[in-house]
């Protein structure tokens, strides 16, 4: 076997930061840092002797070996009431390639006396950079009154344009069998315990040496090993893999931290957690794949490996800057409708007659194909390029949406398809791998109580059982700080045609809702499609009508129409989607009830509601505020508990619409909707974006056609959320502009 793939990469000597540490805060304990001779160059390697060559480019091995098929992947739960942050790790193993006496452990340090290093707050960063174009921002003085202002044009921050303009090499990574690295290169340590890059002109600069998880740094450094926890294993025809959990708990300091970790002393990484009073940064994202038919190369640009990597280039080399402590995974954090291209589902996926594709049993050699996809396809997605670097240095809080539980729309077929044998099975299996992969629960390990005590995750709320998926809905609401929480909703679980969430699933969330402890200012709600969007029902009555007649000319196969209608029950192809939105007829009335229940609950808990969503490969800013009576002025947004902001990002790998579906919803952007005014709620969407990335003015400002991630942090003197839509300045160039948005606190 490779050895490349089991046990460790070529590795270039801890990468430099390219700019000189600070002096640390006085208060902080200081010892003079250990530096390490400069990394050595390719010309120089290339007149080292093999022994000496290896010596430099070593990496530490695993004791006992492992052999990794993906991970070590992170994920964060929560924060206890005594300041003891919670989180896991998790790794996947080959079983015929590891040994497991003893079990696989975890070792990891953390240093409460170690000094802080500088970092830019992404929100100071947005101010001084001007990094916001010509974007509407709320600002709220300290005697809760608002004033919007705009920034001037967009111009890159000197962060922004220091970036090298060479090759992006990935730091090694254990489970991803293409890792290499070339001394010097700008990410040589992406993921990797010490930095990342080189200085801008390509020369090495020495910064000080950190320790491995098995030493400590000073006399106040913390170490705890942990044994994994056997999760579950894949048996396919290649063999048999284990998933193993580890569970970790970090007592928060008074500063933010470093954590820095390995699996069986292998190859250190490491992840940052806050202070115990801070509020985190962190990032969010959604969409991380191509759709059927879009050629990934189309989208790399000079100097990257795939097209896949830089827009999360980008979010790595903000959190270099100052990292982000948890990385929010909106929906389709992994696209798997390639699915219907496995061998053993063409006769079911090409049966053209609904009828008789409800009516085909499940075999078991479905079974296993369906296993065998989903494994292999997540081992090979959440160990790839930059988003493996991601995962296993920023700890994830992820929630499902169609193509990441399933396949494109599952949930929004009628009742007959969805029940189908073939069709059910594969939103079960699809569920039950995002559990697995994204969630690190097993629910015949972890059982269905999430009273305290009774789970593994804290912050987990069960709901009731899905319809089609044969498990609960896994809600989680977690906290980012004493002033943040945020709330994952599980739309997809329990989702029906009919039905987003389930009566029994919405009281459970409300009832954790309002048990938030009091000094809570801000409650993140994560949607995986947007409440305030849009619309396109003219759209979805034209698709639904059986007088369309390209939807019939679609099922006939004539005019070569037939990608017109979906692939499962001969319905216009785009319906799906459409029903899939809060303001489908189907899930209209429960979304003006949600939205009602959250003003309800933000009055009373005087908390302000803000909305993230991903799903339409669009960036945009919907709102909700308090209808404006004629003749009186507008609410302050600070002193209005209806105003609720909902920050769209979305993707950071697929591709946008096409130009004329952009401009068909930027032109519905300023449409006039009175469905809420009898609760006096006004909807309508913020013209944030009136310049291009590149600085030329845009006709079209509520709706953002390119690729984009969103990072997010709290301004502590103005109490406020400020949301920082990052937007790819050119296809596949790995650079960003942020387009910002002030959430202000509650003042009513």
């Amino acid at each position: 076997m490779d050895e490349t793939f089991i046990g460790g990469f070529k590795h270039t000597p801890r990468a430099p930061s390219p700019l000189p540490p600070a002096l640390p805060p006085k208060d902080y304990p200081y010892a003079p840092a250990r530096l390490p001779p400069a990394p050595p160059t390719s010309g120089q390697l290339a007149h080292m002797s093999p022994v000496e060559r290896s010596q430099a480019l070593r990496v530490p091995r695993m004791e006992p070996h492992l052999q990794f098929m993906c991970g070590p992947l992170l994920r964060y739960d929560t924060v206890d009431a005594h300041g003891i942050w919670h989180g896991a790790a998790l790794i996947v193993t080959a079983d015929s390639g590891s040994v497991y006496d003893p079990h696989p452990s975890i070792a990891y340090t953390w240093d409460p006396a170690r000094p802080v290093p500088p970092h830019t707050p992404p929100h100071a960063r947005v101010r001084t950079a001007s990094a916001a174009p010509t974007s509407t921002t709320t600002t709220s003085s300290s005697h809760g009154q608002t004033s919007t202002s705009s920034s001037g044009p967009p111009t890159a921050s000197s962060h922004e344009r220091s970036r090298p303009s060479f090759a992006f090499e990935l730091g090694p990574h254990p489970a991803d069998p293409h890792s290499v690295v070339i001394p010097g290169s700008p990410a040589g340590g992406f993921g990797s315990a010490g930095g990342f890059g080189a200085a801008a002109n390509g020369s090495a600069m020495a910064m000080p040496e950190p320790a491995s998880p098995g030493t400590g740094s000073s006399p106040s450094a913390c170490r705890q090993e942990v044994k994994g926890q056997e999760l579950w294993v894949y048996a396919g025809a290649g063999g048999t893999f284990t998933f193993w959990r580890f569970a970790l708990a970090v007592p928060l300091a008074s500063h933010e931290m470093v954590v820095r970790y390995a699996v069986n002393g292998g190859q250190p990484l490491e992840f940052w957690v806050p202070g115990r009073g801070e509020n985190m940064r962190w990032a969010a994202h959604s969409c991380n794949g191509f759709s059927s038919g879009v050629n990934p190369d189309d989208f790399r640009g000079p100097g990257f490996a795939s097209g896949y990597d830089p827009v999360w280039i980008d979010l790595l080399t903000k959190h270099h800057a100052a990292p982000f402590h948890v990385l929010v995974g909106g929906g389709d954090q992994i696209y798997c409708d390639s699915l219907m291209r496995e061998p053993e589902l063409q006769e079911w996926a090409a049966q053209t007659k609904p009828e008789v594709k409800r009516a085909m049993p499940l075999t078991e050699e479905l079974e296993a194909a369906i296993d065998r996809f989903f494994f292999s396809h997540y081992c090979q997605s959440f160990r790839r390029g930059a988003f493996a670097r991601a995962n296993c240095s920023i700890p994830m809080l992820n929630m499902c949406d169609d193509h990441g539980a399933s396949i494109d729309g599952f949930g929004s077929y009628p009742d007959d398809l969805q029940r189908s044998p073939v069709f059910r099975h594969i939103g079960a299996r699809g569920y039950f791998f995002f559990l697995l992969f994204q969630c690190f629960i097993q629910v015949e390990v972890d059982g269905v109580q999430d009273a305290p005590g009774q789970h593994a995750f804290r912050s987990l709320i069960i709901g009731e059982p899905g319809p089609y998926v044969r498990f609960p809905s896994h809600s989680f609401l977690s906290r980012l700080g004493p002033r943040v929480y945020i709330l994952m909703l599980d739309c997809r679980a329990e989702r029906k045609k009919e039905q987003v969430c389930s009566p029994g699933e919405y009281a459970r969330v409300f009832g954790a809702l309002n048990a938030l402890p009091a000094g809570v200012a801000h409650l993140v709600v994560q949607l995986g499609i947007p409440i305030a969007y849009p619309r396109l029902v003219f759209l979805e009555s034209a698709l639904e009508s059986k007088f369309n007649p390209l939807v019939a000319l679609g099922r006939a196969g004539a005019l070569g129409l037939s990608g017109f209608v979906n692939k499962f029950n001969a319905e216009a192809e785009l319906l799906d989607d459409l029903n899939d939105h809060w303001t489908a007829r189907g899930h209209k009335k429960e979304r003006n009830w949600l939205i009602e229940q959250l003003q309800n609950f933000a009055k009373a808990k005087r908390i302000r509601v803000t909305f993230l969503s991903g799903d339409v490969h669009c960036a945009a800013i919907g709102l909700l505020k308090t209808l404006r009576v004629k003749g009186t002025p507008e609410l302050p947004p600070a002193e209005d508990f209806r105003y609720m902001a909902n920050v769209v990002t979305s993707a950071i790998v697929n591709t946008p619409p096409p130009n004329g579906v952009l401009t068909l919803v930027s032109s519905l952007a300023t449409k006039t909707h009175k469905t809420l005014h009898h609760i006096n709620t006004d909807e309508t969407m913020v013209p944030i974006f009136t310049k291009e990335p590149t600085g030329q003015a845009r006709k079209h400002k509520h709706i953002m056609g390119r690729r984009n991630w969103c990072q997010v942090d709290f301004d502590a003197p103005a109490g406020a959320l400020v949301f920082d839509i990052r937007v790819e300045r050119e296809k596949g160039g790995g650079e960003t502009m942020g387009y910002a948005i002030r959430i202000p606190p509650p003042a009513w």
